[in-house]
């Protein structure tokens, strides 16, 4: 079964969790032998940008020891064979090229969605 996880809503894990949830789960499911791909849309392209850094986050004493690595997250499906594909409207919409973004990536136009679930037995929206 091949299937497709659509992410939109960005950034909204806590700061305990330094992660996305569904980042990690298609991680998860990836390593465990499911066909699996990524499409962001929305807010979430924002996890495709190199260069992220939340080191220094703060609030009050509380310091970011161990920040999230979204950015390498993202770029690191691709490498263990799902394909991680990015609404190229979003990214136009946010100001974003794409030598703002990390290698890998597969950019798709809002009309070539009806293709991608398609070629997708179950499309999972986040």
């Amino acid at each position: 079964m091949k299937v497709l996880n659509i992410i939109e809503s960005a950034y909204r894990a806590t700061t305990e969790e330094q992660d996305d949830t569904i980042v990690w789960l298609s991680h998860t499911l990836k390593a465990a032998g499911a066909d699996l791909g990524v499409l962001l849309r929305g807010n979430a392209v924002n996890y495709a940008v190199r260069g992220q850094d939340a080191a220094g986050l703060a609030f009050g004493a509380w310091r970011q020891t161990q920040p999230p690595r979204l950015a390498n997250d993202i770029a690191a499906l691709p490498t263990k064979g799902g394909p991680v594909y990015v609404l190229s409207e979003d990214l136009a919409e946010r100001g974003l090229e794409a030598g703002d973004l990390v290698p890998g990536l597969e950019r798709v136009a809002r009309d070539g969605l009806p293709g991608l679930f398609a070629a997708h037995d179950q499309v999972w929206h986040w």
